[in-house]
């Protein structure tokens, strides 16, 4: 091993040591709330996911030349390391995962540049999906779900034919064979935002292993030479579709299986809410919502547009010579050889 490669060794293991020692409380708790909490339990699989990413990439990585920045990179740094300490001070855990997110972006700019770190945003992008979102957020968002799950279930049981009142979250109806109401809550977990964060999850995942790279081998569309030549890329907007897509695809397949729920409590009561097919319909509906993912992506592949990149190759791509040419022979008696 070279000298320069020893250096560059013990740089990154010393670095990685600071960022443990000053990220050790943030880590430790961001690995709790994965364990425990259901609604980011997806987050147990984020570092291993990254970890293949950047194995798979390893070669282009090793590729990109390096233009470090000292002054942007150090900016962020420090930005981080006061994100980190603002956050201490004000008892806000989501301000000190934040400044992880920085602090790692910080570094890999100041000692290798923006194109590695632009490379490196999807597993960046990652771990920001992976980081638990703060409590008053979550619930603004978790609560209009939950009302607008029980309102589909209502309004698909009322389609059926099945009486039903609802009460905010609460829905109240009366099971067969029943004299007495029973009452259906839809309480956080039922509200889809567990499926949401997971689904959103999924949907980069299988937007960047299904992204092909351009004619250049990089992927971004940036081989038009403009600075936001991607723009101009389908893989960058066939991306974009599919994880926005992420968001609709969650809610609506959490309302019907709500509005299932509702049903089958309306015929079998409501025990049938809770037990194996409260845990069966749950994953039965990350299955389907991945389907469906899987679907648009199809969709958006068959109405491909073809790029000139695209028809430049096949011009350039050189064609089978069908002919064949055959020399006439003479053959004279007596001829040597």
């Amino acid at each position: 091993m070279s000298v320069p490669a020893t250096k560059k060794l013990w740089q990154g293991i010393a670095i990685s040591f600071a960022i443990a020692f000053a990220y050790a409380t943030v880590l430790v708790k961001l690995f709790r709330d994965w364990w425990y909490d259901e609604n980011y339990s997806h987050g147990l699989l984020i570092p291993f996911i990254i970890g293949y990413i950047i194995w798979v990439q390893r070669d282009k990585l090793a590729q990109v030349p390096v233009r470090s920045s000292v002054l942007w990179g150090g900016a962020a740094v420090v930005c981080a390391l006061f994100a980190l300490w603002a956050g201490v001070a004000g008892a806000e855990l989501y301000t000190q995962r934040l400044s992880l997110i920085l602090i790692l972006s910080g570094i890999i700019v100041y000692f290798w540049g923006f194109k590695l770190l632009r490379m490196l945003l999807v597993p960046l992008g990652l771990l920001f999906l992976a980081m638990p979102i703060p409590t008053i957020i979550f619930n603004k968002i978790a609560f209009p779900l939950q009302l607008f799950a029980s309102r589909c279930a209502v309004w698909s049981m009322s389609v059926l034919g099945i009486p039903v009142l609802r009460q905010g979250n609460i829905i109240e109806l009366k099971p067969l064979n029943s004299f007495d109401t029973r009452k259906l809550e839809v309480v956080e977990a039922c509200s889809g935002i567990r499926s949401l964060m997971t689904l959103l999850t999924l949907a980069v995942v299988f937007a960047y292993f299904t992204h092909a790279p351009d004619n250049n081998g990089n992927g971004n569309g940036s081989g038009s030479g403009k600075r936001f030549g991607w723009l101009k890329s389908y893989w960058f907007w066939r991306s974009v579709i599919i994880v926005a897509s992420a968001v609709p695809i969650a809610i609506l397949t959490n309302a019907f299986r709500v509005s299932g729920t509702g049903v089958l409590a309306h015929y079998y009561g409501t025990a049938i809410a809770d037990g194996f097919f409260h845990s069966f319909s749950g994953w039965a509906i990350y299955i389907v919502a991945f389907i469906l993912l899987f679907g648009i992506g199809m969709i958006l592949d068959r109405f491909r547009p073809v790029q000139a990149g695209d028809e430049q190759s096949e011009r350039k791509s050189p064609e089978p010579d069908t002919a064949v040419s055959i020399s006439p022979v003479v053959s004279a008696e007596g001829s040597e050889l």
